[in-house]
């Protein structure tokens, strides 16, 4: 269950309440009774650090990291055309006809 800060605009009493994201909001101060309890907006209570898919996938920086570097065309050149085998098909080898040559 999250946990909402609340603080009423007329005494300025604030209180931290353990509530269901279902359950009515509060609106009555429990401090004065007056009906100006209200939400306000915190941080959240979690972060993410480290080096998770996040840091590594997503977050900005010098533009194309990981996978998609991998996929880039620039990645995909071949460096030079490899020799054709000599290795007769029959002698255990492919042969020149796979796709590996």
């Amino acid at each position: 269950m999250p946990i909402y800060a609340y603080k009423c605009e007329s005494c300025g009493h604030a209180k931290d309440v353990l509530q269901k994201i279902s359950d009515a909001p509060l609106t009555d101060c429990p401090a004065c009774g007056a009906p100006k309890f209200s939400k306000q907006l915190s941080a959240p209570g979690f972060q993410l650090k480290g080096s998770g898919w996040y840091a590594t996938d997503f977050k900005g920086g010098s533009g194309v990291t990981g996978a998609a570097a991998a996929a880039s065309p620039a990645a995909a050149e071949p460096a030079a055309a490899p020799a054709e085998s000599s290795t007769p098909a029959a002698a255990g080898g492919c042969g020149a006809s796979c796709a590996c040559h």
